[in-house]
């Protein structure tokens, strides 16, 4: 890397996959003055991603949080792709957010390792999996580390930077720096199963999902304790609907094998209704309904 971390700026950045997370960070990248290339392997795809986007900042506008200009010129600075190569080889930052498979990601770094400049910073927006099994495949992975941002990213402002052995102090900087023109809020944490916030939030809401198996009360009184007693801003079944059931019983069923125990065990209910498609919001229908 040739910038300098304390003025380390981006100026061009890749996103991959234009899903939930995807275009949310598309969004917040290019709000900041980021030109964002917003890459997935489907063309409908990545402008579904851009018309989510659009509706946000359209959103940001009747809620005057940000100026008609400022979305025109954030909408100016996203361009689509299903070309990886054009996507990442003139950036300074690569994001990946594509689902949470291990050797899905790792194909995606091998190959922009091979693409991107070598002094690119590449974030992984994986909520569990290692980073240092996912940075393995690169050349150089003392340059790649966890950027896991939060749904939605354009309204919820923590960023995790997840390090790993490997990863360098100049990296880590740049990283922290690339967090500040994002205007986030930063916490550091070593690469370990499940990180900070989604070992800890998976608790809270695996014991939610037990408390309603067992009758302990309704999803809408469990969530009510949360909100009104700890000013927790939504209750863990709505947070798990909004997350996704699918995705929750997948990190789940990660940490249950990596870290043991009981308490990451995936609750019977939850593994029904993913079997039953009953995902959550995606779907209409997860703990609670969706209009």
């Amino acid at each position: 890397m040739t910038s300098s971390p304390s003025t380390f700026t981006v100026k061009n950045a890749a996103v991959l996959g234009s899903g939930t997370m995807g275009h949310g960070i598309a969004h917040v990248a290019a709000v900041s003055g980021m030109h964002v290339c917003l890459y997935d392997i489907n063309r409908e795809a990545a402008e579904r991603g851009l018309a989510h986007i659009q509706a946000n900042l359209e959103k940001g506008v009747n809620k005057g949080k940000l100026s008609s200009d400022l979305r025109d010129q954030a909408l100016s600075r996203i361009t689509l792709t299903t070309s990886l190569e054009e996507a990442t080889s003139d950036v300074q930052l690569v994001v990946e957010a594509v689902p949470e498979r291990l050797e899905l990601k790792q194909s995606l770094f091998r190959q922009i390792d091979q693409f991107a400049p070598t002094d690119a910073i590449f974030g992984t927006n994986t909520s569990s999996l290692s980073i240092t099994q996912i940075a393995s495949v690169c050349q150089h992975p003392e340059r790649v580390l966890g950027m896991h941002f939060f749904n939605p990213p354009h309204i919820l402002k923590l960023l995790e930077l997840i390090k790993t052995e490997h990863t360098s102090d100049q990296a880590l900087a740049a990283a922290k720096s690339i967090g500040q023109q994002m205007d986030r809020d930063l916490i550091v944490i070593n690469d370990s199963p499940g990180f900070a916030t989604s070992r800890l939030g998976l608790v809270l809401g695996l014991e939610a999902i037990r408390m309603l198996e067992e009758g302990v009360g309704s999803a809408e009184d469990i969530d009510r304790a949360m909100e009104l007693g700890y000013r927790h801003p939504m209750g863990p079944l709505r947070l798990t609907d909004l997350v996704g059931l699918d995705v929750r019983l997948a990190i789940a069923e990660y940490l249950n094998r990596e870290l043991g125990g009981d308490r990451f065990s995936p609750p019977k209910l939850l593994q029904d209704l993913v079997q039953a498609g009953k995902l959550g919001k995606k779907t209409g229908e997860g703990f609670h309904k969706w209009g």
